[in-house]
């Protein structure tokens, strides 16, 4: 998904002679991700072309766009000019033609196409150039954004609302100056300042509270609150680097009793998360619904087993009746099982009559999304002791067969091995992968991590902690950390750090939780000392005590 300044030239020799493709105008919403369509999400994922301008949407795009996908800059031509509309138009043209009669276009617009877009213009050229083209509408930043702040648009105070953009040259303030009037201004803080000192001239109290918003709908989101005589002064004395949105009414005081966005327990904190991208999906997810956005930083590589034959016999022996149980102890296990199977063309068929055991919640997950449903899941700490504590003993008379199918890294410890044996199962201990230490990070997120701009990390094992420091270095001691279990907990101690978190049961979401609860004491004990609520990396002291 490499974005280009030029128009989809892999696709012109097949797509010549052809009707042209259709085009979806689709909204992106205002920032958050969260905030798309379901619509948009699906034709995001079948466009062949996505056209973008004005915010990034990386992370959109790498969520639910096609590997393949071409991205085209929209905002800018080929020189690094400023695109007009009708420049785009013709841009947008040009991609319809070329990616032929059965390709899709998805012009991907920020918050919603109709509302201070150039969808008008765009849409009659592709008119003219008979092209067809759908409008998913989106999530506009004129209502989502003073949600996110904690400013309702309507009251029974504020009974009609004025919507303006700043960038106009033309601006009627006739209807916003009565005081039940919502005025809703979008544009970068030097056109923001001006339309406000416009609306105070035209007859609006210079008492009306303002509210300005710059990264609305992201973790990134700030408020400032002031009122239409002080907002001039305000805007000038502070760094609003973003187009902002203003709010000007009423409901402005609102605000304190409200916010519910920006008083989450990890609002604007940056995580730290030594995990691979694949297998931290559900951590940053949950990150993020307290207010946290995640940095992923892979500490281990996943590689296929030096030799193949073992793992080889061992699924050819699942298939012709060898195993009573099959022991899946990670998500990476299923995986290279999958694979497996797909190289000998197998599916999940194959496991019927053997009976499924998975680690934890995640692994189960996994190996669900397969359509396998596992027999055993432990009902209590999702660990191989976990699974242990809940995995039947073997019993001559009830079970056929004695033995267990282990696909596990090559670096696992015999403490599940052990434990089975003990219970009478003979266990075929198969390294269906291995765990290699990742390369390091780049330079800047080595320097983030060691100098503090991280507010926390999460440790989801030991090995994350010893890789972690092995290849970038150790947190510094202002980082909150946060450990899954005791043993993680003790490696992290041995490497010098400060434990400030341990998550009371071994699970990625109860460990983002127990994350949350201290970000809520924190906030609880600033409250209490009367002073604001800042985040870790904003604190940065030389010399904290390290634990014994």
């Amino acid at each position: 998904m490499t974005p280009s300044t030029t128009t989809p030239t892999a696709r012109k020799s097949a797509a010549r002679g052809t009707r042209p493709g259709r085009v979806a105008f689709v909204g992106a919403g205002p920032g958050d991700p969260g905030l798309l369509t379901l619509r948009a999400r699906d034709l995001i994922a079948a466009a062949d072309v996505v056209v973008t301008d004005q915010m990034h949407r990386d992370e959109l795009l790498a969520r639910h766009a096609r590997a393949d996908v071409e991205v085209v800059d929209a905002g800018h031509g080929e020189h690094g000019e400023e695109l007009t509309r009708a420049s785009r138009a013709k841009l947008l043209v040009r991609c319809a033609k070329q990616v032929g009669e059965q390709g899709l276009v998805v012009r991907l617009m920020d918050g919603d196409p109709s509302m201070f877009n150039g969808l008008a213009e765009e849409a009659q050229a592709l008119r003219k150039a008979d092209v067809r083209y759908d409008v998913v509408p989106g999530v506009t930043a004129v209502t989502a954004v003073p949600t996110y702040a904690g400013v309702p648009l309507t009251s029974k105070v504020a009974t009609a609302v004025h919507v303006v953009n700043a960038a106009e040259a033309h601006r009627d303030w006739t209807p916003g100056v009565a005081d039940h009037v919502t005025v809703v201004v979008l544009g970068m803080p030097e056109t923001l300042r001006g339309a406000l000192a416009e609306l105070r001239a035209a007859g609006r109290s210079p008492q009306t509270p303002v509210a300005i918003t710059e990264r609305g709908t992201t973790t990134g989101q700030t408020t400032m609150v002031s009122t239409l005589g002080e907002v001039d002064a305000v805007l000038h004395g502070t760094s609003v680097e973003f187009p902002a949105l203003a709010v000007v009414g009423p409901t402005v005081a609102m605000r304190d009793e409200l916010s519910w966005f920006e008083t989450k327990p990890l609002f604007g904190w940056e995580v730290l998360v030594p995990r691979t991208k694949d297998q931290a999906g559900a951590t940053i997810d949950r990150l993020a619904t307290y207010g946290a956005s995640a940095q992923v930083v892979p500490t281990i590589s996943v590689e296929p087993p030096r030799t193949p034959q073992q793992m080889e016999r061992a699924v050819k022996g699942l298939v012709t009746g060898r195993y009573e149980w099959v022991g899946f102890t990670s998500v990476n296990a299923v995986r290279a099982v999958r694979e497996k199977f797909d190289e000998f063309g197998l599916d999940a068929r194959a496991f019927s009559g053997l009976k499924i055991a998975a680690v934890g919640g995640v692994t189960a997950e996994a190996l669900r999304a397969w359509g396998i449903v596992p027999d055993l899941v432990p009902s209590g700490e999702q660990s191989a002791g976990g699974l242990l504590a809940d995995w039947p003993e073997y019993d001559a008379l009830l079970d056929p067969i004695n033995r267990v199918f282990l696909p596990r890294a090559d670096i696992a410890t015999d403490t599940l091995v052990a434990g089975l044996v003990e219970m009478g199962w003979e266990v075929d201990d198969v390294t269906a992968y291995r765990t290699v230490r990742a390369a390091p990070p780049a330079a800047e997120v080595r320097d983030a991590i060691k100098s503090g701009r991280f507010d926390a990390v999460v440790f989801t094992s030991s090995s994350t902690v010893r890789n972690l420091v092995g290849i970038a270095g150790k947190p510094h001691p202002s980082t909150v950390v946060a450990c899954i279990g005791p043993a993680t907990a003790k490696t992290a101690q041995e490497h010098g750090l400060r434990v400030d978190v341990l998550a009371p049961e071994a699970s990625s979401d109860a460990l983002v939780d127990a994350l949350a609860a201290h970000g809520l004491g924190l906030a609880a004990a600033a409250a209490e000392a009367g002073e604001p609520v800042r985040r870790p990396s904003d604190k940065k002291p030389a010399n904290r005590r390290k634990a014994k």
